[in-house]
């Protein structure tokens, strides 16, 4: 981990690292909620970031091609591309919002089993490989002695600096 000025633009939290060798835009965090949808406002940023050029190469790797980027399109029902050209043809979330309403059918016991995945990944202490991976990523941001990191969500929060 780091320390880092940060600030809000436009509902991203620009973080700068003092030594002025790079500059990392955050996502917003995966809690928030657009259209009732939790991870939905964190992609939407990732979608902008990378098409703007400015999406950091520690996300490359699980942009929408993994990880909670392809769950959450999955129990959209929505195919990556179409999706990422909708975004990059917005200019609000509000737009997106709007779309998802009235485009996404996943009902909201969805939505609700997309939430509760989403806050649990990590938590179950029967799988042993999951808390052995957060817990060595939580150990390489120097965030070992962090027992309120209990789920990835937790870690990605606290990483970016929220928590």
């Amino acid at each position: 981990m780091f320390f880092c000025d940060l600030l809000r633009v436009d509902n991203l939290v620009v973080c700068w690292q003092k030594t002025g060798v790079s500059e990392i835009i955050y996502p917003r965090s995966p809690r928030e909620q657009i259209a009732d949808w939790v991870w939905l406002p964190r992609f939407i940023d990732k979608i902008r970031l990378q098409a703007a050029g400015k999406l950091h190469a520690d996300y490359q790797p699980n942009f929408c091609v993994k990880g909670f980027d392809l769950a959450w399109l999955e129990v959209a029902g929505l195919e990556t591309g179409a999706f990422v050209e909708l975004v990059k043809s917005t200019i609000t979330d509000g737009e997106v919002c709007d779309w998802v309403a009235k485009n996404v059918t996943a009902d909201d016991a969805a939505k609700s089993g997309f939430r509760e995945r989403l806050e649990n990944f990590g938590r179950d202490k029967e799988n042993a490989e999951l808390q052995a991976i957060l817990k060595q990523r939580k150990d390489d941001a120097g965030l070992g002695d962090r027992d309120d990191i209990q789920c990835f969500i937790d870690f990605i929060d606290a990483d970016e600096g929220r928590s």
